[in-house]
């Protein structure tokens, strides 16, 4: 019963490292990627879309993003987008595609992207958990209903430490492959 529990809380586990991964994804790291702008809401027709789902977006140099609509029409809509998100670049619109230009990072900018990731790296820390504490307080009411004996209890509690341990040593170890990446001149 004890391993049903762990093995439920596994695929919860796996789904927050994976949007952590796509929360890190989008610091900038001095170089351009599509990641930085595909998920801006662009308002099209009265509704709001990301840029993704509306137009190619290619890096064709490291400090060069284009985007090319594939309606014309919304070529002002994107560059108003881009302008207004918080990535904070200043498109151009050449009346085929907007080009973005990517600064180079200076180190006090670097320094503040890894404070930001060291807070999205505790936000991953809290929610796994969570996910932790909710699977802890099945196994105590199991006990507390003797479903479950003492020594299965402390087995589960032993279980879910080393379930907690292996998904923050996944969480370090992306922690630091991004770090190392921003502090990279």
């Amino acid at each position: 019963m004890i391993e049903q529990i762990v093995k439920k809380i596994r695929p919860l586990m796996d789904k927050i490292i994976v949007q952590f991964q796509e929360e890190i994804g989008k610091i900038r790291v001095g170089r351009a990627s599509a990641g930085l702008v595909e998920d801006i809401p662009v308002s099209y027709y009265g509704s709001m879309a990301p840029l993704k789902s509306m137009a190619s977006i290619s890096t064709p140099d490291a400090n060069l993003i284009v985007v090319q609509p594939w309606d014309s029409n919304s070529l002002r809509d994107i560059e108003t987008a881009i302008r207004n998100s918080e990535i904070e670049f200043s498109p151009v619109n050449d009346g085929r595609s907007v080009r973005i230009a990517i600064p180079p990072m200076t180190q006090e900018r670097r320094e503040e992207f890894v404070k930001s990731l060291s807070q999205k790296t505790e936000a991953g820390r809290v929610a796994l958990r969570n996910v932790r504490k909710d699977a802890w307080e099945e196994i105590q009411n199991m006990q507390k209903k003797a479903e479950i004996s003492q020594d299965d209890l402390y087995r589960g509690e032993e279980l879910l430490n080393k379930t907690i341990e292996e998904y923050n040593l996944k969480l370090a170890q992306l922690t630091e492959a991004k770090e190392k990446e921003i502090r990279t001149v």
